[in-house]
């Protein structure tokens, strides 16, 4: 095989995913999992863990952006325009979506390794929605609809934090911004004891981190720009999953990428943890309400994260490491959207949510 063949980023994505999925299934490592256990139960231990990832990610990439070896704008996340309207409706839709399906999209790919029938009807549902969004019937509305409502930003400024620093004080803040906020986000899990005590979970986010580093290396370092010229590109498990299926299905030559390796090597990575842990167990839904509410969450979470421009990981964590404005507006919608999903279904209604807020913190209660 020609070490220039885009093959090459594929089996790259293959080997990342499979640590990464390997690592995240041993941890119980989850994205919405994380959000429930920090808004409902105040518990903030499994964030902290996403925030050592994405510290660990932001040092490596803007490592990466000092010497020269990647440029941010061109990727995906940083460009001239900010559709901050698509991203906040996306990242909304995502959230809620999330809170139905129970997972992300990338935690369906780590629940399907190990044996969960559900997620393979989510992640198809998802990848439908989704390519339909991208690049189908759907991409009109987005284009020509949210996607409308962008921030131009000036000629020669970009759409990450260093770019807009840059260009207000004329000096390059880039490496004193990674430091502090590198130690900013690893500091408070360093510093948690019983954080220190679960190695499997302080390991899934280093491994996590550092396989967003390796995504940039890889589709810079195995590309070859002029016979087949791509974007860098990282973790993500959106567009990713949507081209994925439809390189299964009618074009095997849209496999040859690291996103697309990267989704099965999440799925086989997570399949050799449960095997190897005596975990793996076929699962279906229960019922047909539950199907229902999963099939409405992939859609919602197949729309939402064309819209946002990724998922939890390649908004939370991917975007994050560029600095990219997307980042927080995505992550934020996904927040919100996360939490009018568990009120949802613990309150059975957002009233129901707002009701139990106003007299849980301000004292309100209905008059007899």
């Amino acid at each position: 095989m020609d070490v220039s063949s885009p093959w090459w980023t594929a089996l790259a994505g293959l080997a990342v995913g499979g640590v990464v999925g390997f690592a995240v299934f041993r941890a119980r490592l989850c994205t919405f999992g994380a959000m429930e256990d920090a808004m409902v139960g105040h518990d903030w231990r499994r964030m902290k863990v996403f925030g050592l990832a994405l510290g660990l990610a932001m040092l490596g990439t803007q490592a990466l952006t000092l010497v020269g070896i990647l440029a941010p704008d061109r990727t995906n996340y940083v460009t001239g325009a900010l559709p901050w309207l698509g991203i906040l409706t996306g990242g909304l839709l995502f959230g809620l979506g999330m809170a139905l399906v129970g997972t992300c999209a990338f935690g369906s790919l780590v629940r399907l390794g190990s044996g969960d029938l559900r997620s393979l009807v989510v992640l198809l549902v998802f990848g439908a929605v989704a390519y339909a969004t991208l690049r189908g019937i759907f991409a009109g509305i987005r284009v020509d609809g949210l996607e409308r409502f962008a921030l131009q930003l000036p000629v020669g400024t970009q759409t990450d934090l260093p770019s807009i620093m840059g260009r207000v004080t004329g000096h390059d803040f880039r490496g004193i911004l990674t430091a502090c906020a590198c130690v900013g986000l690893v500091t408070p899990a360093l510093a948690d004891r019983r954080l220190r005590r679960a190695g499997r979970l302080m390991t899934a986010g280093v491994l996590l981190g550092l396989g967003v580093v390796a995504g940039w290396l890889a589709t810079t370092w195995l590309v070859d720009e002029f016979a087949h010229p791509t974007a860098p590109q990282s973790l993500t498990f959106v567009s990713p999953v949507a081209r994925a299926l439809f390189g299964v299905l009618f074009e095997a030559s849209s496999l040859a990428e690291f996103g697309a390796g990267s989704v099965l090597g999440v799925a086989l990575g997570a399949f050799a943890a449960a095997r190897h842990a005596d975990e793996f167990r076929w699962e279906a839904f229960d019922d047909p309400r539950e199907m229902k509410r999963h099939l409405l969450g992939a859609v919602l979470m197949g729309a939402g994260g064309i819209l946002c421009g990724g998922c939890t990981i390649g908004q939370g964590l991917t975007a994050g490491s560029l600095f990219a404005l997307s980042w927080p507006l995505a992550v934020a919608g996904m927040a919100l959207g996360a939490r009018f999903g568990i009120a949802l279904l613990m309150e059975g209604s957002l009233s129901g949510f707002v009701r139990q807020t106003m007299v849980g913190r301000f004292g309100f209660h209905n008059k007899p």
